[in-house]
């Protein structure tokens, strides 16, 4: 009986798929069948394990593909022939129906599909110019006496704990109802929990190192032609480990205050600013040689109702780390409590568009 209930789900699903939808399992039939591209990426030992591909499973290949481009490149099936196989365009047409099909709330999903960099820029926007209000209603002016460099001067610590703690446990929130209803729709897992975990590690150091991001076979992905390079993968660690390193600061800033009752301004040399500073040029290396990317790619590889999402998501990683480190540069001038302004509303709203966009990927 749970069998055919099974069965009767994954049938209830493939009828309830969108013509995006409907192209992935098409196109996973055919790969499914002929398999040439099995060692390429995480797609095709993936889909090898179904024989059908519902409306969950085909939403979880396509955020398994990296739209590295390499499989289209060697694909005997590719435009022009009749199959008209193309993985990487299919995929990055349901990515985005991902996003929004398990966001929470939904309706702010959808918005973010339809308009992402309109609704990034907006929130960052609004967010910057509420705290440089709060700024001149405070000290009378945008522009005040240095102060060595002294945030909570400006904003209080413990107004900066409230704000940021409702906007993070926000979006913990959103992205885990989001996770756990689109975990509830994957086919159930038939394989020992010990094979399991082991496949969790396997999966973990993949997602480190961007195993896939090297097209299956170490010499990169297809971009504007059918060269190969590495330039995404590198790209794609300057922006992840940047990320880290900030994380890192900001973990390390709240230690010092909390346990080592050391609250900021730190020096330069200090280790929430060395991790921040390197954080800081990670994330403008790398979101730059990803915008380039963007682009410059094969026309082939991409949707254009992508569009805004993935340049919304570039855009506001690029304002965080050039307002942090003009912060950083200017901290001890008059002008430190505009830059702080702005820097705080960007990541604020990079917090609240978290569970909306391409960092859902993960």
């Amino acid at each position: 009986m749970q069998d055919l209930q099974h069965l009767t789900h994954d049938a209830v699903s493939t009828l309830m798929l969108s013509p995006e939808e409907e192209e992935v399992r098409r196109v996973m039939t055919i790969c499914n069948a002929c398999r040439y591209c099995e060692g390429y990426c995480a797609v095709f030992p993936a889909m090898t394990r179904l024989l059908e591909f519902s409306k969950a499973d085909i939403h979880y290949l396509a955020n398994v593909c990296h739209n590295c481009g390499a499989c289209l490149h060697s694909c005997q099936y590719a435009p022009p022939h009749e199959f008209g196989v193309n993985v990487p365009q299919a995929m990055a047409a349901v990515r985005p129906k991902t996003y929004a099909e398990f966001a929470w709330p939904r309706a702010l999903g959808r918005l973010y599909e339809r308009a992402g960099l309109t609704m990034t820029l907006a929130t960052a926007g609004g967010l910057a110019l509420f705290l440089v209000l709060v700024l001149i209603v405070n000290q009378g002016s945008w522009l005040h006496a240095p102060l060595a460099g002294n945030f909570y001067a400006i904003f209080p610590h413990n107004m900066l704990v409230v704000m940021f703690g409702i906007v993070f446990l926000y979006a913990i929130v959103a992205l885990g109802i989001g996770v756990t209803s689109f975990w509830r729709m994957v086919s159930p897992a038939v394989v020992p929990h010990q094979t399991m975990a082991i496949a969790g590690l396997q999966a973990t150091g993949n997602v480190v190192t961007l195993k896939y991001l090297d097209g299956g076979h170490g010499l990169g992905c297809n971009d504007e032609d059918d060269r190969f390079t590495l330039r995404r993968r590198v790209f794609h660690h300057f922006t992840f480990y940047g990320f880290v390193c900030c994380f890192i600061a900001t973990s390390l800033g709240t230690i010092y205050h909390y346990f080592l009752n050391d609250p900021a301004p730190y020096p330069f040399f200090s280790a929430p600013v060395l991790f921040g500073t390197v954080g800081g040029i990670g994330l403008l290396v790398g979101p730059v040689g990803l915008l380039w990317l963007n682009q410059h790619r094969n026309p082939q590889h991409l949707v254009k109702a992508q569009q805004p999402m993935d340049l919304g998501f570039i855009a506001l990683l690029l304002l965080v780390s050039l307002t942090g480190l003009a912060l950083l540069v200017w901290r001890d001038t008059g002008a430190m409590g505009l830059l702080l302004a702005l820097h705080l509303g960007t990541v604020m709203a990079f917090f609240l568009t978290m569970p909306y966009g391409k960092f859902a990927h993960g």
